[in-house]
């Protein structure tokens, strides 16, 4: 079966501000859970009425997964497909391309694309992937137009998505009329984060849903800047999850169902 409810991407690009949030390392069943328990009142202003949607990953860490994405494959739905895309790349014989993705031309990666279009391409790091310390580090953040990084957005950083907003709505402000492609790593899921559950010693399920309800607070008041320039299409999901010993299992960099399952979601803020 092919699936082609998706919404029409041509309409959307050059129109609307879009915004791609990756929360990095969160596990499906982790960000079922918290919605399930009404712990997530941001987000679930936006989500379906049955939470979360259960996503493949195309990578099982954070590099591989978000190259993947800047070229147009997003998560994939948790069943039989092909199912096609939001974003795509003129690529020859692609079986996902349908009548309401948005395809760029002559690009390697979505981020040219978006610029191409007119779009102010902007990248607030998190993650080691993207703190521009080294080549490395620094490859992901210069396909856009700007990049920011800095020590309070990592993952020690106990304040981090708080940060990370911060810095979004200022740039946002200084876009002025201008779209912007927002991109967004946001650190605080990721290892450690037991610091977000009082009394905790070792980082474990229940602290890596705290850590998203804490994430879940800051984002408020970037949806609430989006509002306030216009229409957004937002896109927020996980680039792999984590394994806190499960069938012997830890971390990610493998390819176990607590990292290659994520939660995903896209919706339209409207003015």
């Amino acid at each position: 079966m092919h699936d082609t409810a998706i919404p029409d991407m041509r309409a959307i690009v050059g129109k609307h501000d879009i915004v791609m949030i990756t929360l990095d390392t969160l596990r499906f069943d982790a960000a079922q859970r918290c919605f399930g328990r009404g712990e997530l009142p941001t987000l679930a202003a936006h989500l379906p009425a049955a939470g979360w949607e259960r996503r493949h990953t195309p990578g099982s860490f954070t590099y591989a997964a978000h190259a993947a994405f800047f070229a147009g494959f997003l998560p994939t739905p948790a069943c039989p497909g092909p199912h096609p895309r939001l974003f795509a790349l003129d690529f020859e014989g692609s079986e996902t391309i349908v009548p309401g993705t948005h395809v760029f031309h002559d690009r390697a990666d979505i981020v040219g694309g978006f610029h191409d279009a007119g779009y102010r391409t902007i990248c607030i790091g998190g993650v080691g992937f993207f703190n521009k310390r080294n080549a490395l580090g620094s490859r992901l953040p210069a396909l856009f137009d700007e990049s920011h990084w800095r020590p309070g957005f990592g993952v020690a950083s106990v304040d981090s998505t708080a940060r990370q907003v911060a810095c979004a709505i200022e740039q946002l402000a200084s876009a002025g009329s201008q779209p912007c492609f927002l991109f967004i790593n946001v650190s605080a899921i990721h290892q450690p984060n037991r610091h977000y559950l009082p009394g905790c010693a070792e980082d474990g399920f229940d602290s890596h849903c705290a850590a998203l309800r804490y994430v879940d607070g800051e984002l408020a008041a970037l949806f609430s800047s989006l509002r306030a320039r216009g229409p957004a299409f937002v896109l927020i999901f996980s680039d792999h999850g984590t394994a806190y010993g499960e069938d012997g299992f830890h971390g990610h960099r493998h390819a176990h169902d607590t990292v290659m399952t994520v939660p995903y979601a896209h919706f339209l803020l409207s003015p």
